[in-house]
């Protein structure tokens, strides 16, 4: 090919690409995929959101549930979609970090690139509420006297439940027992049965459950959150326990800057919304902005930090 149609061919795909980029989102709409199961925390955050970013994107943006595999499931579909703008994810901290440790994934993290942190929220562990066990200390020694026996349900392995869970182990020298669940409501109906002992919330996840049906034993938080000023963090009680989930979207690294940057945007925008901002305060959900660059250039440390929990248990389980 000569230097002249090479130049040419080049010319044509810039005009194609800019032309695409012009008709985005509007050629159609933007599907938005949740890596957990309805009625959990991120599923809340982002389907209380989605109208918000219609409304600023002037588009339908469809929300997707496809829980399982500690969110690798709906990390693997979007980095199969075509990078083209019309399929996000949810982006989840701890768990999008601790799948990468040890463990083969069927998608590649470096093609997930954080378009917004949304939310973040402390850990805490809920019991029944007619429960023996009135405080963490009565469940600590309980599951002294009885190793294994405590069973904990979480969202999968390398959750900030899950991690939660070593570092209680950790803390306090006992033995628990995971028991992974596709989301947050699996799990309330897991305990509610009495089909394990205690499961792992969010705090935000906890004060918009029944209060009638569940007790926290403690959040993971080095300051209590506003969401829960009653409720004593682990490190007051004596644990060294600390643990948080954070939320928000993703796109593949693929899509066009300008594309990600226009989500970013309408995030932001929609975030500052003070009809947004009194559903999330109605939702529970501690709103905590982080653009998508700073979010990642916060990832390797918090990686490193939940590698070393990982060897806290031999295994990493």
């Amino acid at each position: 090919m000569t230097i002249t149609k090479t130049a040419a061919l080049a010319a044509i795909l810039a005009t194609t690409a800019t032309a695409a980029l012009a008709d985005w989102p509007a050629d159609r709409p933007i599907e938005m995929i949740v890596a957990f199961a309805p009625g959990g925390g991120t599923d809340i955050m982002l389907r209380t959101l989605a109208p918000f970013l219609e409304a600023e994107l002037d588009t339908q943006i469809p929300v997707l549930n496809r829980p399982g595999a500690s969110g690798e499931i709906a990390y693997t579909a979007l980095s199969q979609a075509r990078p083209d703008g019309h399929t996000v994810s949810s982006l989840n901290t701890p768990g999008f970090l601790t799948m990468q440790i040890g463990r083969t994934l069927r998608y590649e993290p470096a093609d997930i690139c954080p378009i917004a942190r949304i939310v973040e929220d402390p850990g805490t562990f809920i019991v029944q509420a007619g429960s023996d066990y009135t405080s963490l200390a009565d469940l600590v020694a309980f599951a002294k006297a009885n190793p294994g026996a405590v069973s904990v349900g979480t969202t999968g392995v390398g959750t900030d439940e899950h991690l939660a869970m070593l570092q209680l182990e950790q803390a306090a020298g006992i033995d628990l027992t995971a028991v992974p669940f596709g989301g947050a409501n699996e799990a309330k109906t897991a305990l509610l049965g009495g089909h394990v002992a205690m499961i792992g919330l969010n705090v935000g996840e906890y004060t918009t459950s029944d209060q009638g049906s569940f007790r926290a034993l403690a959040q993971f938080a080095e300051e209590r959150s506003t969401l829960a000023p009653e409720l004593p963090t682990a490190k007051e009680l004596g644990f060294d326990v600390l643990m948080s989930s954070e939320r928000g979207l993703a796109a593949h690294c693929d899509v066009p800057e300008e594309i990600r940057a226009r989500l970013a945007a309408a995030v932001d925008t929609a975030l500052a919304n003070p009809e947004f901002q009194e559903k999330a305060r109605q939702q529970a959900l501690p709103l905590s902005f982080k653009s998508g660059a700073d979010w990642q250039a916060d990832m390797p440390v918090r990686l490193a930090r939940y590698t070393e929990i990982f060897k806290l248990i031999e295994g990493g389980q």
